[in-house]
């Protein structure tokens, strides 16, 4: 679903659309989001598949949190992080499309 732009955001919202894309830019934090898109996992099954240290993988989990483009949920004694919504994996779907269609 594309969304159609007919007038301009305020500057507010190009803002958060702008730190979004800042959040967005670091490679790691694109990894994760790559691989959560994959399936949801924890922070264990994350730093594996990335061959990453559980502190780097948790550290990019509270900012990827924070932006609110994963969430988690506690099964058992871990937690199991997700993409937050479709949205997501869209705007990932959208610039790998952008990407692939340019070269």
């Amino acid at each position: 679903m594309t969304h159609e732009i007919t007038m301009m955001p305020s500057e507010s919202i190009q803002t958060e659309v702008a730190e979004l894309y800042k959040t967005l830019g670091d490679s790691t934090r694109l990894h994760i989001l790559l691989a959560l898109s994959v399936q949801n996992m924890n922070v264990s099954a994350i730093a594996s598949t990335l061959n990453m240290t559980h502190s780097a993988i948790s550290h990019q989990l509270r900012v990827l949190k924070s932006a609110r483009l994963v969430r988690h949920k506690r099964e058992g004694k871990s937690m199991v992080y997700s993409l937050a919504d479709d949205h997501v994996k869209t705007i990932i779907a959208c610039a790998l499309e952008h990407i692939e269609g340019v070269g």
